[in-house]
């Protein structure tokens, strides 16, 4: 994957991101986060709130590298592959982490709901927390288009 496929592919464009936009985008991430952390939610819920978050974090990072990804059939799994574009191979184990918790997340919210919570989802919120300080701190320079 590369900007050129993607930006020839329609599945992302050019984007010029403001600080009121970043703003918004962070007090999503910390609402989801902080309703991702309530004991009333089922389990299903926290995670695929948590993983909202996290995706949230990865289109902040792409939008601060002067892109957004098209809504449209498959985005999520644009944004967090596009994540390695914008924040390096630092990000890759992260994205390949929230990739799983996309493909779980898809299970729990189309197929089946009401899934027992495991180590792994419990581990969601505090990998999506590093995730998020990465896509704050570690941004790097996008690849030519």
């Amino acid at each position: 994957m590369t900007w050129t496929s993607l930006l020839a592919n329609k599945e992302a464009q050019k984007h010029k991101t403001s600080k009121k936009e970043l703003d918004n985008m962070r007090a999503l991430i910390a609402r989801d986060l902080a309703d991702a952390s309530l004991a009333g939610l089922s389990a299903d819920r926290r995670f695929a709130t948590a993983y909202n978050a996290a995706l949230q974090a990865a289109n902040m990072a792409i939008a601060c590298a002067g892109s957004r990804i098209v809504s449209k059939v498959g985005h999520h799994r644009v944004s967090l592959e596009s994540t390695k574009l914008v924040l390096g191979k630092a990000a890759h184990k992260y994205a390949d982490y929230f990739e799983t918790c996309r493909r779980k997340r898809n299970t729990i919210d189309y197929t089946f709901p009401m899934l027992r919570p495991t180590q792994k989802q419990k581990r969601s919120s505090s990998k999506q927390n590093s995730f998020t300080l990465k896509s704050k701190t570690g941004l790097r320079k996008p690849t030519p288009r």
